[in-house]
């Protein structure tokens, strides 16, 4: 029998139980995936201690990864049995072989292997979203990415360097703040030695950016809302830190008709030919070699309560993947 990730109640990491799971057939609408490598994300954690609630308990956690197919159910056109793909918003990845609705699926193509398919497919389509639908990015804009040597991060500063902006990006390390420099950053802060906004304004002449991209939260907020120009757009996508409290919509006036907006990939990837062309952006950057995947760390999948404690703890850059 095939291995999951069981959680029987919300908590912390020794919630999660590495379990036997009967081999389930997919029903309309799904594929069965023998998974060659697991993506782990913020939103894992979220689930597992019930900030996110789960449809049912107990329940396996994950959203995203990547395999092979080995059956297919009722009505599902454009896979079949041996097909390679990758998903960023599936339901139940924590596990050897999930049921994944067809339509968060995509097709890997050539030259991408497992794990860099499941490291990139949440985080990498988080990028896109943000950096060509959100606000799009375009050369000579200068924009501001907080935990800039984060998985999204990382790939993020590369991508937006690609498209000809000059990237700003805070960090909690000396560390961290080279590996934000290797992939894209051209101006890295410390932000919990320097006051980021007033960074900002410096490495700006005062005029701010017209982008802020922010997947901390609590910790970076109201502070992001100084680095903006008139008009400029406050993007959180993310709360790492805990969650942004209620605010006052007035104070986007007085800080210079701001734009705030609060973004899922889900709701994005929810239609299919725009997952389709999101995937196809993400893959063709990628393959260009324009953007790399960093895989920084990899586990086994029984491994997985040590996982979300190093997450938890800002231990972790780049990607983390897990092997069955």
């Amino acid at each position: 029998m095939p291995k999951a990730i069981r959680v029987q109640e919300y908590g912390g990491p020794e919630v999660m139980a590495y379990a036997e799971v009967p081999r389930a057939e997919p029903g309309p609408g799904q594929i069965r995936v023998r998974q060659g490598a697991i993506g782990v994300n913020f939103i894992d954690i979220y689930f597992r201690t019930g900030a996110y609630k789960a449809a049912q308990l107990p329940f396996t956690p994950g959203k995203e990864g990547a395999g092979e197919v080995t059956a297919v159910g009722e009505g599902v056109t454009g896979f079949k049995v041996g097909d390679r793909v990758a998903y960023g918003s599936g339901e139940g990845t924590y596990a050897e072989e999930p049921l994944i609705a067809a339509a968060a699926a995509v097709q890997v193509p050539e030259g991408i292997d497992d794990a860099t398919a499941a490291a990139m497919m949440l985080k990498g389509l988080t990028a896109e979203y943000l950096l060509h639908r959100t606000f799009p990015v375009k050369a000579g804009d200068t924009i501001l990415f907080h935990a800039a040597a984060g998985g999204v991060g990382l790939i993020a500063c590369q991508w937006a360097k690609h498209l000809g902006a000059t990237v700003i990006g805070t960090v909690g390390s000396p560390e961290k703040a080279e590996l934000a420099r290797a992939h894209g950053c051209d101006h890295v802060i410390l932000y919990r030695d320097e006051d980021f906004a007033a960074r900002v304004r410096e490495i700006t002449d005062g005029k701010g950016v017209p982008v802020v991209y922010d997947g901390v939260g609590k910790a970076t907020f109201p502070a992001s809302l100084d680095c903006l120009s008139p008009l400029g757009t406050f993007v959180s996508f993310g709360s790492a830190s805990g969650p942004i409290e209620a605010f006052d919509i007035g104070i986007l006036a007085q800080k210079g008709s701001l734009y705030a907006t609060r973004p899922t990939l889900f709701t994005h990837a929810s239609q299919r030919p725009v997952l389709d062309r999101m995937a196809e952006n993400l893959f063709g950057v990628v393959r260009s070699g324009a953007v790399r995947i960093p895989v920084h760390a990899r586990y086994r999948l029984a491994e997985a309560p040590q996982v979300h404690r190093d997450l938890a703890g800002r231990q972790t850059t780049g990607s983390t993947v897990m092997i069955p």
